[in-house]
């Protein structure tokens, strides 16, 4: 939402694709959250939906706030900016606990290879179109996103032959037959 917020023209101009992937990305969201809510029991979502009520009424402030008291291009973008900074790089910094603990363990097993690849790869992208943009803002994090992917694909290579292989069991099922008058019983496992 933040993101939604900074790229729209009152606050930062000619951010259209700050906007729109943004925005594509908050709709596909909306959508996540209420098949969450449709599905989940009501402990859930009474969380989940606390959480998302005080996610709202800081978007509020911050919109008011921002609309009502920032009165140029600059100041608007400067304080957005700054939100989305703060709030991008923790996201992006959120897998550092895993991180440790994959350090500790030596083993792999809780950081998903997929993840850390288009988190890296997600980070260079943006930052990358903050590049040629000269777009600070968007620059910070999504660096800090690309190193800290980075890190965890490296981390990944280092500890991926130390990890313990989940052996998947596969039972096929057992054949009789009554094979010349004899019982013939096959068992077949892996």
């Amino acid at each position: 939402m933040l993101w939604v917020f900074y790229g729209i023209p009152v606050v930062h101009p000619n951010s259209i694709l700050v906007v729109t992937i943004n925005g594509i990305g908050l709709v596909i969201e909306a959508v996540y959250l209420t098949i969450f809510f449709l599905y989940s029991d009501s402990q859930k979502r009474k969380k989940a939906f606390a959480i998302l009520a005080v996610e709202i009424l800081f978007m509020v402030a911050v919109v008011l706030g921002v609309i009502l008291g920032a009165h140029t291009h600059e100041k608007r973008s400067m304080i957005v900016g700054i939100l989305c900074v703060i709030f991008g790089s923790m996201m992006y910094a959120s897998p550092l606990t895993i991180m440790s603990r994959v350090i500790k363990t030596k083993s792999v097993e809780y950081m998903p290879f997929l993840l850390s690849l288009v988190s890296f790869l997600n980070g260079c992208c943006w930052t990358a179109y903050a590049l040629i943009r000269f777009d600070l803002y968007v620059t910070i994090p999504n660096a800090l996103g690309a190193f800290f992917g980075l890190v965890q694909l490296i981390l990944y290579f280092c500890y991926y032959k130390s990890t313990p292989k989940k052996e998947k069991n596969v039972e096929l099922p057992t054949v009789s037959s009554n094979v010349g008058g004899g019982n013939v019983t096959v068992s077949v496992e892996r």
